[in-house]
């Protein structure tokens, strides 16, 4: 690997995150087919599945299990949910690890969203992730939209009901484009 002959990497960083690749990969080929098994070998999973998709399918008098389930006291829901996710945990290393390594390889730029509005072309095939980060005591809820050539921000607010709003506050973001 080049990196590891590199004198402008630090080795002791690179090493931590082949280890943590390198087990994250052990992981991943040690589940075998069970991610894709995990709903299908639980009747309680496999039902709402089937009806969540369905307008009202949920309703009580299609899924009465589902709702007792949801009367149960939190510890005992929880301590379901930690158990129906626990195969899915060598997937969310990977993840992390992945996400981790595409957030941290970009430097934020301070950019301004006049009047509540943002817009930026965007570099082809330069990035494959947007970060965004808005001060929390402005208050501020960003709605973005996008695609393959440009990215816009509208900065909303939320108004005494609690309904969103434009927002036409100028503000500054920090946005980092991500590979």
């Amino acid at each position: 690997m080049t990196f590891r002959t590199n004198a402008s990497v630090d080795q002791q960083v690179l090493e931590n995150v082949l280890t943590r690749i390198e087990s994250a990969f052990e992981h991943l080929n040690g589940l075998g087919s069970k991610i894709n098994q995990l709903v299908g070998e639980n009747d309680f999973l496999s039902s709402l599945r089937n009806r969540i998709s369905i307008p009202g399918g949920t309703c009580g008098f299609d899924l009465p299990y589902y709702h007792a389930w949801q009367q149960k006291p939190a510890g005992l829901r929880q301590d379901n949910l930690k158990h129906w996710t626990e195969p899915l945990e060598p997937l969310k290393a990977a993840v992390d690890i992945l996400l981790g390594l595409m957030r941290d390889n970009a430097s934020a730029q301070k950019v301004s969203a006049s009047g509540g509005v943002f817009q930026q072309n965007l570099p082809q095939g330069k990035f494959q992730l947007l970060r965004l980060y808005i001060d929390p005591s402005l208050n501020l809820i960003p709605e973005i939209s996008g695609n393959r050539m440009m990215v816009s921000i509208r900065l909303m607010q939320q108004d005494e009901d609690g309904r969103l709003q434009a927002s036409n506050a100028d503000a500054t973001l920090e946005l980092a484009l991500c590979s």
